[in-house]
């Protein structure tokens, strides 16, 4: 039984581009003459096939759009959408880092495409590139401090715990009061031996949670380590 696609950033959209022997859209080469009219054109039917689930044929229309215009961000997008629920990865990480690159703006699919290309970078195990999106998706989405602990956990149970240190820094930019994040960049901190900057984090914790017991705790005890 089929069912509809959620959308990840707009709508569905796309077919792989080896098959239609076209080069790939995500570094697509520029038409002698770009259409953008007839790419949007493409693009409403493509929305109009996918309404009514036939996504052969939207596939066909975006990849018409894309052709026409290979700067048409929202086709790009919907392209990506269609190959993340169809968990064709690797073909959507570059078109994801093709439509950020598109999307001028800060639009909610611009945000969205950051949290999504973070994710499968770091599922690929590709931390060097997964860690400077991450950090870009922190700083364009200060309202959700969740992704903040599951792109640290991921990194330090990687053994990446200088990007996850990384994390928590960039973090505390967008959530400088948030005691629970200085205190986990502390427990990362004291878990590579920066025992000094540690301290400073669980002493902003406490600061900023006075009533925490486990904040004061983690003070003194590591007050007193230092002192040994």
């Amino acid at each position: 039984m089929k069912t509809r696609l959620p959308a990840l950033f707009s709508i569905a959209l796309f077919t792989m581009l080896s098959s239609l022997s076209l080069p790939s859209f995500a570094q697509a080469r520029a038409p002698a003459v770009i259409d953008s009219e007839l790419a949007q054109t493409h693009y409403r039917r493509g929305n109009t096939y996918n309404n009514m689930e036939r996504y052969d044929e939207a596939i066909e229309e975006y990849q018409l759009s894309i052709t026409a215009d290979p700067n048409f961000a929202d086709s790009v997008r919907n392209l990506a959408n269609i190959f993340y629920f169809q968990e064709r990865y690797e073909e959507t990480i570059p078109l994801l880092q093709r439509f950020i690159t598109l999307q001028k703006e800060t639009t909610a699919g611009k945000i969205a495409a950051y949290n999504t290309l973070g994710q499968l970078l770091r599922d690929a195990q590709r931390f060097d590139e997964a860690i400077e999106i991450d950090e870009l998706a922190i700083q364009h989405d200060p309202e959700n401090s969740s992704q903040v602990y599951v792109m640290a956990n991921t990194y330090f149970n990687a053994g990446r715990t200088d990007y996850a240190v990384r994390i928590y820094k960039k973090a505390l930019t967008v959530f400088p009061n948030d005691a629970f994040i200085h205190r986990s960049l502390g427990r990362m901190l004291e878990d590579v031996g920066q025992l000094q900057e540690a301290l400073l984090e669980y002493r902003a914790a406490a600061e900023l949670n006075p009533d925490s017991q486990f904040y004061r705790d983690l003070v003194m005890g590591l007050e007193t380590r230092l002192a040994q």
